[in-house]
């Protein structure tokens, strides 16, 4: 049997109809900014203090778009006869977002938690040299990094977690016991101040 002249047509405005009753779900952007998840993979920043110059990240990087520069430092040994040893310090840490596509192998890679997500993606730049985030740029995306989910009321605590809070635990003690100490030593030389003195001369007049 042909199709009905103008069938098609009716289809198309029924789907328009039944569209315009439903309650819109676009989002004005860029006048209403979006809700972005927490593991959106926006840009990337770099809390330098916890880098120690290993170049994991650049060499695991497939697109070579990480640029790192250190130099040696010597430490002096921390107790006497002890051997000098050396660091790297980092000069230099860039990241080129012209070429990065976002695979997040460096994140994965850091074994020292220098590197974070953040899902902050309005840094387009008309010159495509300005896209080379330098490490200023990397440590201000830092703050845009939103904190982790609270885990799961019924997960085991972290062994990280424990263990600095055993730690904590001992150095309270230790200063608890301290301040007792501290005061057990006042009481007595107070006691002793008070009491009266066994010298027999003592108050005999002169």
């Amino acid at each position: 049997m042909p199709p009905i002249p103008g069938s098609g047509l009716a289809k198309g405005l029924a789907v328009t109809l039944r569209t315009m009753t439903k309650k819109t779900v676009t989002e004005q952007y860029p006048d209403a900014q979006p809700e972005l998840p927490p593991r959106t993979r926006g840009v990337i920043g770099l809390f330098d203090e916890n880098c120690t110059v290993c170049m994991l990240c650049a060499r695991e990087c497939p697109d070579w778009c990480i640029y790192i520069d250190s130099h040696k430092e010597t430490v002096p040994a921390a107790v006497e006869g002890g051997r000098e040893r050396s660091r790297n310090v980092l000069d230099r840490f860039a990241i080129d977002f012209s070429l990065c596509m976002y695979c997040g192998i460096c994140i994965e890679v850091c074994p020292f938690d220098a590197l974070f997500w953040s899902p902050e993606f309005e840094y387009a730049e008309t010159d495509i040299r300005e896209l080379t985030h330098e490490r200023d740029k990397l440590r201000e995306w830092m703050w845009t990094v939103p904190s982790p989910p609270a885990l799961d009321p019924a997960a085991e605590e972290p062994k990280e977690l424990a263990a600095a809070r055993k730690a904590a635990d001992k150095l309270e003690a230790a200063e608890a016991a301290r301040v007792a100490e501290a005061a057990r030593a006042s009481e007595a030389a107070q006691a002793a101040e008070a009491a009266p003195s066994d010298d027999p001369g003592e108050g005999t007049p002169a």
